[in-house]
């Protein structure tokens, strides 16, 4: 009810909005920050945020997920995530995971920048719609994320009479040495997923319970890297309090809606441009960038810029050692086949 009464009074501009900021800008918002009053930031973040780690976001033009789907032959590009089409047809949705697979990207900036804020003791969720697992990587725990869209974190049986769950590492290796075109492998893996959301599923019930306990409480609402065009996630900026202050870092201007789709709650209704704006701000950059600038404006561009380094050469390093491991048992591997072979006149004997 209290949602409702609020979002009806800011549309239609019956209340008095509180304005916080003192200039509605990055260095406004950077000044907010660095007043102390701020304490409770949420970021929602989408795939633009991983798009300078390599992988791709899914509705730019050209470069797109979406516009880059030909090869699996599809009826139309978001069936790769649609459930009825999965449970027919497998096949597409394992070859692109395997693609797209936690393992072989980096953390970015953006990531990092998030990372901070947790750091800095600001950061109370990050509302994801990636499936990525970067977030984690970069250092955020199971308690900082709500990954709205699942993950490939885990993985779990589908059948209800068994629902147990897989790691991640057993996933990769699945991936590693099975083909995802073979019909062996898609009749096993159909029964075994992933847990992200398709589309015609239900979000996971804590992106529920988590929001109404988190938004009254946001004083900061940070947007990145999203279109605010998939629901319900893209509904939650509606839920900050109105006096709340809604920073928006993206290459474009996303969540304004006609006056009627917000009147009902739909994308949010962000207002940036109207003589009645008084909270929302768009920083139009890439991601990456629009971190560098606002992490310089509250005094943290070193830093930030360290702990990039430092956590991509940690990453870099772990790499390497798996590669020496891999090598070395490769090379260990004739020796102990000769070592275990039987002697001549002799049966072999297993154990």
């Amino acid at each position: 009810v209290d949602f409702l009464r609020n979002l009806f009074s800011r549309t239609l501009g019956l209340s008095p909005e509180e304005k916080v900021l003192d200039d509605l800008s990055l260095e406004g918002v950077a000044r907010y920050i660095q007043s102390g009053k701020c304490k409770n930031i949420i970021c929602m973040v989408g795939a633009g945020i991983s798009t300078s780690a390599g992988i791709p976001d899914f509705r730019s033009p050209g470069t797109g997920l979406y516009a880059n789907l030909q090869k699996y032959n599809l009826p139309y590009p978001e069936a790769i995530f649609q459930i009825d089409y999965f449970k027919k047809h497998p096949e597409p949705f394992f070859a692109l995971a395997r693609e797209l697979y936690p393992g072989q990207f980096k953390p970015t900036v953006c990531h990092y920048f998030i990372r901070m804020l947790k750091d800095k003791g600001l950061l109370r969720r990050c509302y994801s719609q990636n499936i990525d697992t970067l977030e984690r990587v970069a250092g955020l725990e199971g308690e900082d994320l709500i990954e709205a869209h699942g993950t490939f974190h885990t993985s779990h049986c589908v059948s209800l009479f068994c629902r147990k769950e897989y790691t991640m590492d057993w996933m990769k290796g699945k991936f590693r040495f099975e083909s995802p075109t073979d019909s062996k492998f898609s009749s096993f893996f159909l029964w075994l997923l992933s847990d992200i959301v398709f589309f015609g599923e239900n979000l996971p019930a804590r992106f529920f319970t988590t929001m109404k306990k988190d938004f009254p409480h946001c004083d900061l609402l940070i947007i990145m890297g999203t279109s605010l065009q998939v629901q319900p996630f893209a509904s939650l900026v509606s839920r900050v309090p109105n006096s709340c202050p809604r920073l928006l870092i993206n290459m474009e201007k996303t969540g304004q809606v006609p006056f009627g789709m917000g009147l009902l709650g739909f994308g949010g209704g962000m207002d940036f441009d109207s003589d009645k704006a008084y909270r929302d701000v768009a920083h139009l950059s890439t991601c990456d960038d629009g971190c560098l600038a606002f992490a310089e404006l509250l005094g943290w561009k070193g830093e930030l810029e360290e702990l990039v380094k430092r956590e991509h050469a940690l990453i870099d390093s772990k790499d390497s050692k798996k590669k020496d491991e891999k090598t070395k048992q490769s090379s260990e591997t004739p020796e102990k086949t000769k070592v275990a072979e039987p002697e001549a006149g002799k049966s072999e004997k297993t154990e």
